[in-house]
Protein backbone atom coordinates (compact mmCIF):
# COMPACT_ATOMS: atom_id res chain seq x y z
CA UNK A 1 0.00 0.00 0.00
CA UNK A 2 1.22 3.12 -0.84
CA UNK A 3 -0.62 5.92 1.23
CA UNK A 4 -1.39 9.21 -0.32
CA UNK A 5 0.31 10.86 2.04
CA UNK A 6 3.26 9.98 0.53
CA UNK A 7 2.68 11.32 -3.19
CA UNK A 8 2.41 14.83 -3.53
CA UNK A 9 1.67 16.17 -7.53
CA UNK A 10 3.82 19.07 -8.19
CA UNK A 11 2.23 20.66 -11.19
CA UNK A 12 -0.92 20.78 -12.57
CA UNK A 13 -0.40 19.06 -16.01
CA UNK A 14 -2.62 16.52 -17.26
CA UNK A 15 -1.32 12.70 -18.40
CA UNK A 16 0.81 13.44 -21.82
CA UNK A 17 0.31 11.54 -24.93
CA UNK A 18 3.61 10.31 -24.89
CA UNK A 19 4.52 6.15 -24.86
CA UNK A 20 6.86 6.02 -22.05
CA UNK A 21 6.17 6.38 -17.45
CA UNK A 22 9.62 7.97 -16.31
CA UNK A 23 10.63 7.11 -12.80
CA UNK A 24 14.22 9.84 -12.19
CA UNK A 25 15.63 8.19 -9.30
CA UNK A 26 17.60 10.42 -7.29
CA UNK A 27 17.32 9.94 -3.43
CA UNK A 28 15.68 6.52 -3.11
CA UNK A 29 18.63 4.52 -4.84
CA UNK A 30 17.23 0.71 -4.80
CA UNK A 31 14.65 -1.20 -5.85
CA UNK A 32 14.11 -3.14 -2.81
CA UNK A 33 11.14 -1.27 -0.60
CA UNK A 34 11.35 1.74 -3.14
CA UNK A 35 7.27 3.46 -2.74
CA UNK A 36 8.39 5.94 -5.47
CA UNK A 37 9.47 3.01 -7.93
CA UNK A 38 6.44 0.98 -7.16
CA UNK A 39 3.95 3.95 -8.12
CA UNK A 40 5.26 4.58 -11.13
CA UNK A 41 5.04 0.42 -12.02
CA UNK A 42 1.61 0.66 -10.96
CA UNK A 43 0.68 3.93 -13.35
CA UNK A 44 2.88 1.96 -15.83
CA UNK A 45 0.58 -0.82 -15.70
CA UNK A 46 -2.91 0.69 -15.49
CA UNK A 47 -1.71 3.17 -18.60
CA UNK A 48 -0.45 0.44 -20.32
CA UNK A 49 2.71 1.72 -20.72
CA UNK A 50 6.72 0.65 -20.77
CA UNK A 51 8.68 2.55 -17.22
CA UNK A 52 12.05 3.70 -18.07
CA UNK A 53 14.16 4.27 -14.85
CA UNK A 54 16.67 7.64 -14.85
CA UNK A 55 19.06 8.50 -13.12
CA UNK A 56 21.33 12.36 -13.68
CA UNK A 57 25.04 12.00 -12.26
CA UNK A 58 26.58 15.48 -11.94
CA UNK A 59 30.22 15.88 -11.46
CA UNK A 60 29.12 19.08 -9.47
CA UNK A 61 27.38 18.10 -6.25
CA UNK A 62 27.78 20.18 -3.51
CA UNK A 63 31.25 18.82 -1.60
CA UNK A 64 30.79 15.43 -2.90
CA UNK A 65 34.21 13.76 -3.88
CA UNK A 66 35.78 10.73 -5.19
CA UNK A 67 34.72 8.77 -1.91
CA UNK A 68 30.91 9.42 -2.37
CA UNK A 69 30.89 9.19 -6.18
CA UNK A 70 32.60 5.17 -5.73
CA UNK A 71 29.80 4.40 -3.05
CA UNK A 72 27.25 5.64 -5.03
CA UNK A 73 28.27 3.87 -8.34
CA UNK A 74 28.41 0.74 -6.59
CA UNK A 75 25.12 1.00 -5.57
CA UNK A 76 23.75 2.32 -9.16
CA UNK A 77 25.47 -0.68 -10.69
CA UNK A 78 22.88 -3.61 -8.12
CA UNK A 79 20.24 -1.16 -8.85
CA UNK A 80 20.64 -1.54 -12.61
CA UNK A 81 21.50 -4.85 -12.68
CA UNK A 82 18.29 -5.39 -10.26
CA UNK A 83 15.52 -3.58 -12.69
CA UNK A 84 16.97 -5.68 -15.58
CA UNK A 85 15.42 -9.02 -13.51
CA UNK A 86 12.34 -7.02 -13.32
CA UNK A 87 12.53 -6.55 -16.77
CA UNK A 88 12.46 -2.36 -16.05
CA UNK A 89 15.46 -0.95 -18.55
CA UNK A 90 17.89 1.92 -16.63
CA UNK A 91 18.79 4.78 -18.35
CA UNK A 92 21.97 6.82 -16.77
CA UNK A 93 23.13 9.85 -18.01
CA UNK A 94 26.48 12.15 -16.72
CA UNK A 95 24.45 15.19 -16.58
CA UNK A 96 22.99 17.49 -13.98
CA UNK A 97 19.83 15.88 -12.75
CA UNK A 98 17.47 18.33 -13.21
CA UNK A 99 18.30 19.46 -17.24
CA UNK A 100 18.81 15.34 -17.72
CA UNK A 101 15.09 14.66 -16.09
CA UNK A 102 13.21 17.74 -18.05
CA UNK A 103 14.65 16.48 -21.37
CA UNK A 104 13.14 12.90 -20.43
CA UNK A 105 10.38 13.86 -19.84
CA UNK A 106 9.38 14.91 -23.13
CA UNK A 107 9.36 11.18 -23.94
CA UNK A 108 6.77 10.92 -20.93
CA UNK A 109 3.07 10.58 -20.40
CA UNK A 110 3.72 10.84 -16.48
CA UNK A 111 7.32 11.71 -14.41
CA UNK A 112 7.90 9.92 -11.26
CA UNK A 113 10.32 11.36 -8.80
CA UNK A 114 11.54 10.17 -5.31
CA UNK A 115 11.46 12.96 -2.59
CA UNK A 116 15.27 15.19 -1.78
CA UNK A 117 15.27 17.10 1.32
CA UNK A 118 18.11 19.48 1.40
CA UNK A 119 18.16 22.96 -0.94
CA UNK A 120 19.64 21.27 -3.63
CA UNK A 121 17.57 18.39 -4.14
CA UNK A 122 14.44 20.47 -3.73
CA UNK A 123 15.13 23.34 -6.47
CA UNK A 124 16.19 20.11 -8.88
CA UNK A 125 12.41 18.74 -8.05
CA UNK A 126 10.94 22.35 -8.55
CA UNK A 127 12.52 22.92 -11.94
CA UNK A 128 11.27 19.62 -13.54
CA UNK A 129 7.81 20.40 -12.41
CA UNK A 130 8.07 23.98 -13.86
CA UNK A 131 9.15 23.22 -16.90
CA UNK A 132 8.22 19.64 -17.36
CA UNK A 133 5.16 19.10 -19.96
CA UNK A 134 3.80 16.02 -18.27
CA UNK A 135 2.32 15.45 -14.92
CA UNK A 136 5.19 15.39 -12.33
CA UNK A 137 4.31 13.27 -8.80
CA UNK A 138 6.72 13.07 -5.94
CA UNK A 139 6.20 10.01 -3.67
CA UNK A 140 8.07 9.91 -0.55
CA UNK A 141 9.94 6.29 0.72
CA UNK A 142 13.11 7.66 2.66
CA UNK A 143 11.25 8.43 5.58
CA UNK A 144 8.65 6.57 7.54
CA UNK A 145 6.20 9.05 8.19
CA UNK A 146 5.85 11.74 5.75
CA UNK A 147 7.79 15.11 6.51
CA UNK A 148 4.94 16.83 6.01
CA UNK A 149 2.47 14.66 7.87
CA UNK A 150 4.71 14.12 10.84
CA UNK A 151 4.37 18.08 11.86
CA UNK A 152 3.87 21.55 9.80
CA UNK A 153 6.83 23.02 11.21
CA UNK A 154 10.40 22.47 12.81
CA UNK A 155 10.27 20.76 16.08
CA UNK A 156 12.05 21.81 19.11
CA UNK A 157 13.48 18.62 20.32
CA UNK A 158 13.25 14.87 19.94
CA UNK A 159 10.89 14.82 22.95
CA UNK A 160 8.32 17.01 20.87
CA UNK A 161 8.72 14.92 17.17
CA UNK A 162 8.64 11.93 19.56
CA UNK A 163 5.45 12.63 20.76
CA UNK A 164 3.82 13.46 17.26
CA UNK A 165 5.91 10.12 16.30
CA UNK A 166 4.27 7.92 18.05
CA UNK A 167 0.65 8.81 17.30
CA UNK A 168 1.63 8.69 13.12
CA UNK A 169 4.24 5.48 13.10
CA UNK A 170 1.32 2.60 12.77
CA UNK A 171 -0.52 4.23 9.94
CA UNK A 172 2.59 4.31 7.74
CA UNK A 173 4.37 0.84 8.74
CA UNK A 174 1.99 -1.59 6.23
CA UNK A 175 4.99 -3.71 4.34
CA UNK A 176 5.06 -2.88 0.47
CA UNK A 177 3.61 -4.52 -2.14
CA UNK A 178 6.64 -5.41 -5.03
CA UNK A 179 4.30 -5.42 -8.24
CA UNK A 180 5.84 -6.49 -11.29
CA UNK A 181 6.03 -4.44 -15.02
CA UNK A 182 3.43 -5.89 -17.56
CA UNK A 183 5.56 -4.20 -20.76
CA UNK A 184 8.90 -4.71 -20.96
CA UNK A 185 11.32 -1.57 -21.51
CA UNK A 186 14.61 -3.41 -21.83
CA UNK A 187 14.81 -3.08 -25.55
CA UNK A 188 13.65 0.89 -25.57
CA UNK A 189 16.88 2.54 -27.33
CA UNK A 190 16.41 6.85 -26.69
CA UNK A 191 19.59 7.67 -28.41
CA UNK A 192 20.78 9.07 -25.89
CA UNK A 193 24.55 9.18 -24.17
CA UNK A 194 24.49 6.52 -21.51
CA UNK A 195 26.68 6.69 -18.71
CA UNK A 196 28.74 3.78 -18.80
CA UNK A 197 29.64 2.36 -14.99
CA UNK A 198 30.13 -1.13 -15.94
CA UNK A 199 34.32 -0.22 -15.37
CA UNK A 200 33.62 1.92 -12.54
CA UNK A 201 37.05 3.38 -12.40
CA UNK A 202 36.90 3.71 -15.89
CA UNK A 203 33.76 5.71 -15.34
CA UNK A 204 34.87 7.83 -12.16
CA UNK A 205 38.01 8.53 -14.43
CA UNK A 206 35.57 10.21 -16.91
CA UNK A 207 34.16 12.33 -14.20
CA UNK A 208 35.50 16.02 -13.38
CA UNK A 209 35.23 15.64 -9.55
CA UNK A 210 37.63 16.26 -6.49
CA UNK A 211 40.06 13.15 -6.10
CA UNK A 212 41.63 14.15 -2.78
CA UNK A 213 39.27 12.06 -0.36
CA UNK A 214 40.05 8.33 -2.00
CA UNK A 215 37.24 5.61 -1.50
CA UNK A 216 37.84 3.15 1.63
CA UNK A 217 37.27 -0.76 1.77
CA UNK A 218 35.21 -0.24 4.96
CA UNK A 219 32.27 -0.04 3.32
CA UNK A 220 30.69 -1.12 -0.40
CA UNK A 221 27.67 0.99 -1.79
CA UNK A 222 24.74 -1.18 -2.38
CA UNK A 223 21.59 -2.77 -0.72
CA UNK A 224 23.18 -6.16 -0.60
CA UNK A 225 25.84 -5.06 1.78
CA UNK A 226 23.72 -2.42 3.52
CA UNK A 227 21.57 -5.66 3.94
CA UNK A 228 24.41 -7.60 5.64
CA UNK A 229 25.67 -4.66 7.76
CA UNK A 230 21.67 -5.14 8.83
CA UNK A 231 21.85 -9.10 9.56
CA UNK A 232 25.58 -8.83 11.14
CA UNK A 233 24.11 -6.20 13.74
CA UNK A 234 20.86 -8.16 14.76
CA UNK A 235 22.90 -11.54 15.30
CA UNK A 236 26.56 -10.20 16.19
CA UNK A 237 25.67 -6.56 17.81
CA UNK A 238 22.25 -5.74 18.97
CA UNK A 239 22.28 -7.99 22.08
CA UNK A 240 24.84 -5.47 23.82
CA UNK A 241 23.62 -2.13 21.77
CA UNK A 242 22.11 -0.06 24.63
CA UNK A 243 25.16 -1.31 26.95
CA UNK A 244 28.23 -0.99 24.50
CA UNK A 245 26.66 1.74 21.42
CA UNK A 246 28.67 4.99 23.16
CA UNK A 247 32.26 2.65 23.48
CA UNK A 248 34.28 4.19 21.13
CA UNK A 249 37.20 1.55 21.49
CA UNK A 250 34.55 -1.29 20.13
CA UNK A 251 32.12 -1.62 17.19
CA UNK A 252 28.32 -1.71 18.29
CA UNK A 253 26.87 0.61 15.77
CA UNK A 254 24.76 -0.69 12.62
CA UNK A 255 27.01 1.09 10.43
CA UNK A 256 23.94 1.59 8.20
CA UNK A 257 24.11 5.48 8.02
CA UNK A 258 25.95 5.75 4.82
CA UNK A 259 23.40 3.11 3.05
CA UNK A 260 20.86 5.29 4.24
CA UNK A 261 22.04 8.56 3.39
CA UNK A 262 22.44 7.35 -0.13
CA UNK A 263 18.91 5.64 0.05
CA UNK A 264 20.36 2.24 -0.84
CA UNK A 265 18.24 0.57 2.00
CA UNK A 266 14.48 1.81 3.42
CA UNK A 267 13.97 2.74 7.08
CA UNK A 268 10.86 0.93 6.88
CA UNK A 269 12.21 -2.33 5.65
CA UNK A 270 14.76 -2.27 8.90
CA UNK A 271 11.63 -1.11 11.05
CA UNK A 272 9.42 -4.53 9.59
CA UNK A 273 12.67 -6.71 9.83
CA UNK A 274 13.00 -5.45 13.53
CA UNK A 275 9.41 -6.62 14.13
CA UNK A 276 10.41 -10.45 14.19
CA UNK A 277 13.63 -9.76 16.18
CA UNK A 278 12.89 -10.40 20.04
CA UNK A 279 15.28 -8.45 22.32
CA UNK A 280 14.74 -5.10 24.28
CA UNK A 281 17.77 -3.52 23.09
CA UNK A 282 16.13 -3.14 19.63
CA UNK A 283 13.69 -0.22 21.19
CA UNK A 284 16.86 1.92 21.49
CA UNK A 285 18.02 1.26 17.78
CA UNK A 286 14.44 2.25 16.48
CA UNK A 287 14.64 5.78 18.39
CA UNK A 288 17.93 6.28 16.51
CA UNK A 289 16.46 5.17 13.19
CA UNK A 290 12.77 6.80 13.50
CA UNK A 291 12.97 9.67 16.07
CA UNK A 292 16.75 11.21 15.81
CA UNK A 293 16.96 10.75 11.97
CA UNK A 294 13.35 11.99 11.18
CA UNK A 295 14.07 14.80 13.89
CA UNK A 296 17.28 15.79 11.61
CA UNK A 297 14.94 15.31 8.76
CA UNK A 298 12.60 17.83 9.80
CA UNK A 299 15.27 20.42 10.77
CA UNK A 300 16.26 20.51 7.63
CA UNK A 301 13.09 20.96 5.62
CA UNK A 302 12.05 23.34 8.00
CA UNK A 303 15.09 25.71 8.73
CA UNK A 304 16.34 27.30 5.81
CA UNK A 305 19.60 28.19 7.21
CA UNK A 306 20.05 24.19 8.51
CA UNK A 307 23.75 24.90 7.09
CA UNK A 308 24.91 27.66 9.05
CA UNK A 309 25.27 29.26 13.39
CA UNK A 310 21.44 30.78 12.29
CA UNK A 311 20.25 27.19 12.59
CA UNK A 312 20.27 27.33 16.56
CA UNK A 313 17.39 28.19 19.28
CA UNK A 314 17.49 32.05 20.22
CA UNK A 315 19.11 30.60 23.69
CA UNK A 316 22.10 29.16 21.93
CA UNK A 317 22.83 32.09 19.53
CA UNK A 318 22.63 34.36 22.15
CA UNK A 319 25.32 32.61 24.99
CA UNK A 320 27.59 31.65 21.98
CA UNK A 321 27.73 35.32 21.28
CA UNK A 322 28.02 36.41 24.73
CA UNK A 323 31.06 34.24 25.15
CA UNK A 324 32.49 35.25 22.12
CA UNK A 325 35.60 36.82 22.68
CA UNK A 326 36.10 34.45 26.16
CA UNK A 327 40.01 33.62 26.18
CA UNK A 328 41.03 29.96 24.17
CA UNK A 329 43.44 28.01 25.77
CA UNK A 330 44.37 26.57 21.85
CA UNK A 331 43.15 27.93 18.57
CA UNK A 332 43.59 25.81 15.76
CA UNK A 333 43.07 26.37 12.02
CA UNK A 334 41.44 24.52 9.39
CA UNK A 335 44.41 23.03 8.14
CA UNK A 336 45.19 21.53 11.18
CA UNK A 337 41.94 20.60 12.53
CA UNK A 338 42.01 18.60 9.02
CA UNK A 339 45.72 17.15 9.25
CA UNK A 340 44.70 15.62 12.82
CA UNK A 341 47.28 18.54 14.77
CA UNK A 342 45.59 19.46 17.77
CA UNK A 343 47.21 18.90 21.29
CA UNK A 344 44.11 16.00 22.10
CA UNK A 345 44.93 12.68 21.06
CA UNK A 346 41.53 11.09 21.25
CA UNK A 347 40.12 14.22 18.84
CA UNK A 348 43.13 13.52 16.77
CA UNK A 349 42.04 9.78 16.27
CA UNK A 350 38.52 10.69 15.37
CA UNK A 351 39.57 12.98 13.10
CA UNK A 352 41.86 10.09 11.40
CA UNK A 353 39.00 7.45 12.13
CA UNK A 354 36.95 9.44 9.88
CA UNK A 355 39.72 9.98 6.95
CA UNK A 356 40.64 6.38 6.96
CA UNK A 357 37.24 5.05 6.89
CA UNK A 358 34.62 7.30 5.96
CA UNK A 359 32.91 7.22 9.05
CA UNK A 360 33.14 8.42 12.44
CA UNK A 361 32.27 6.83 15.94
CA UNK A 362 29.09 8.28 17.21
CA UNK A 363 29.94 9.48 20.20
CA UNK A 364 33.29 10.96 19.34
CA UNK A 365 31.52 12.74 16.42
CA UNK A 366 30.29 14.38 19.66
CA UNK A 367 33.34 14.94 21.14
CA UNK A 368 35.19 16.01 18.03
CA UNK A 369 32.07 18.83 17.40
CA UNK A 370 32.32 20.20 20.72
CA UNK A 371 35.96 20.96 20.79
CA UNK A 372 36.12 22.22 17.51
CA UNK A 373 33.45 24.77 18.77
CA UNK A 374 36.19 25.27 21.89
CA UNK A 375 39.59 25.64 19.62
CA UNK A 376 38.15 27.88 16.83
CA UNK A 377 38.20 31.88 17.01
CA UNK A 378 34.42 31.85 16.81
CA UNK A 379 31.83 29.87 16.51
CA UNK A 380 30.81 30.32 13.06
CA UNK A 381 34.09 29.60 12.30
CA UNK A 382 33.85 26.56 14.22
CA UNK A 383 30.71 25.62 12.04
CA UNK A 384 31.42 25.95 9.42
CA UNK A 385 35.07 24.04 10.18
CA UNK A 386 32.72 21.52 11.21
CA UNK A 387 30.40 20.96 8.34
CA UNK A 388 33.61 21.48 6.14
CA UNK A 389 35.37 18.07 7.50
CA UNK A 390 31.93 15.82 8.08
CA UNK A 391 31.23 16.57 5.04
CA UNK A 392 34.12 16.13 2.90
CA UNK A 393 35.29 12.81 4.81
CA UNK A 394 32.31 11.11 6.01
CA UNK A 395 30.43 8.92 3.85
CA UNK A 396 26.98 9.89 5.34
CA UNK A 397 28.45 13.44 5.57
CA UNK A 398 25.81 16.00 3.19
CA UNK A 399 22.78 14.39 5.25
CA UNK A 400 20.42 15.76 7.09
CA UNK A 401 21.59 13.79 10.31
CA UNK A 402 25.13 15.64 9.89
CA UNK A 403 23.59 18.76 9.00
CA UNK A 404 21.60 18.03 12.91
CA UNK A 405 24.33 16.53 14.10
CA UNK A 406 26.70 19.61 14.26
CA UNK A 407 24.34 21.61 15.01
CA UNK A 408 23.99 19.82 18.04
CA UNK A 409 27.22 20.53 19.01
CA UNK A 410 26.34 23.76 19.40
CA UNK A 411 22.90 23.88 20.98
CA UNK A 412 20.42 22.34 18.63
CA UNK A 413 18.14 20.27 19.99
CA UNK A 414 19.64 20.41 23.39
CA UNK A 415 18.82 22.67 26.78
CA UNK A 416 20.99 25.10 28.55
CA UNK A 417 23.49 23.65 30.97
CA UNK A 418 25.67 25.55 33.17
CA UNK A 419 27.28 28.33 31.87
CA UNK A 420 31.59 27.65 31.01
CA UNK A 421 34.01 30.05 29.16
CA UNK A 422 33.29 29.66 25.50
CA UNK A 423 30.47 27.28 25.61
CA UNK A 424 27.66 29.37 27.67
CA UNK A 425 25.31 27.64 28.45
CA UNK A 426 25.62 24.83 25.39
CA UNK A 427 26.23 20.85 26.55
CA UNK A 428 30.08 20.88 27.38
CA UNK A 429 32.36 17.60 27.11
CA UNK A 430 35.95 16.85 27.99
CA UNK A 431 38.97 14.23 27.56
CA UNK A 432 38.11 13.85 31.49
CA UNK A 433 34.43 12.39 30.74
CA UNK A 434 35.76 10.28 27.80
CA UNK A 435 38.31 8.54 30.35
CA UNK A 436 36.04 8.44 33.01
CA UNK A 437 33.25 6.48 31.08
CA UNK A 438 35.20 4.70 28.25
CA UNK A 439 38.18 2.59 27.43
CA UNK A 440 40.12 5.46 25.57
CA UNK A 441 43.44 3.10 25.15
CA UNK A 442 41.69 1.04 23.09
CA UNK A 443 40.09 3.45 20.52
CA UNK A 444 43.49 4.65 19.92
CA UNK A 445 44.60 1.21 19.71
CA UNK A 446 41.78 1.07 17.16
CA UNK A 447 42.69 3.90 15.15
CA UNK A 448 46.10 2.85 15.13
CA UNK A 449 45.68 -0.32 13.47
CA UNK A 450 43.35 1.47 11.10
CA UNK A 451 46.49 3.49 9.80
CA UNK A 452 48.75 0.24 9.61
CA UNK A 453 46.24 -1.60 7.71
Amino acid sequence: MIQVERTRTLNDNKIADKPFIIYWMQSSQRVEYNHALQYAIRKANELEKPLLVYFGVTDSFPEANERHYRFMLEGLKEVRDDLRERNIGMLIEKVSPEKGALKISSNAALMVTDKGYLRIERTWRDYLASNAACPVVQVESNVMVPVETLSNKEEYSAATLRRKMNRLIDEFTATLTDDSIFISSLDIDLNLIEFDIDDLEKALGEMDIDRSVKPVEAYMGGTRHANSHLEDFIEDKLHKYSQLKNEPGLDYSSNLSPYLHFGQISPLYIYRRFLHVDHENKEDFLEELIVRRELAINFVYYNDNYDTLDSLHIWAKTTLNEHMDDKREYIYSLQEFENAKTHDVYWNAAQKEMILTGKMHGYMRMYWGKKILQWSKTPDEAFKTALFLNNKYNLDGRDPNGFAGVAWCFGKHDRGWKERDVFGKVRYMNAKGLERKFDMNRYLEKVESLQNE
